[in-house]
């Protein structure tokens, strides 16, 4: 299932994506706020993996594509973290850096946090953001997320939010 906001597609990665996710998952300084892939083979393992989640859970980060010219420029989206599990539904989004400054990753977590209350019906996503990471921190508050504590060992700040209470037609 794909996902079109104003200016984005997301849909289902490819193992043909791969490679050209790898050009900024891989990237230590494009990734220097999160994980980045040590090869192909581990973005590779990655993508394969929230995969099987996907067809498990209903959902897992897509890779993202602008609208235009069906550039990729990014993956993201909602998944429970198979490599650090126990935080529950989280949003993630990774961009190339030729991407930042756009506007992409608050389109994306807003298209998530609908996909997650008029799709999913849960009652509250998380997310994680590095004090120094100042562009993520201000996308997620954008989209209603609040912190909830700083993260010592993750040396990050947990974000949540709740569900919207439903809308009166």
């Amino acid at each position: 299932m794909g996902i079109e906001t104003s200016r984005l597609i997301l849909r289902r990665p490819t193992l043909s994506d791969v490679p050209r996710l790898f050009a900024f998952l891989g990237d230590a300084q494009a990734m220097r706020h999160t994980h980045a892939d040590a090869s192909l083979r581990q973005c590779r393992r990655r993508i394969a993996v929230h995969e099987w989640q996907r067809r498990r859970n209903g959902y897992a980060p897509w890779t993202v594509l602008t609208k235009a010219d069906a550039r990729m420029i990014g993956w993201g989206g909602l998944y429970d973290d198979p490599f650090d599990p126990g935080w529950g539904i989280e949003v993630g989004y990774y961009f190339d850096p030729a991407a930042w400054g756009n506007g992409y990753a608050t389109e994306l977590t807003q298209a998530c946090t609908a996909f997650a209350d008029d799709v999913l019906g849960v009652p509250e996503l998380r997310a994680f953001a590095r004090p120094g990471n100042i562009g993520s921190r201000r996308v997620l508050q954008k989209a209603g997320f609040d912190v909830v504590r700083f993260v010592p060992e993750m040396d990050r700040f947990l974000y949540r939010r709740g569900r919207p209470a439903a809308r009166v037609a």
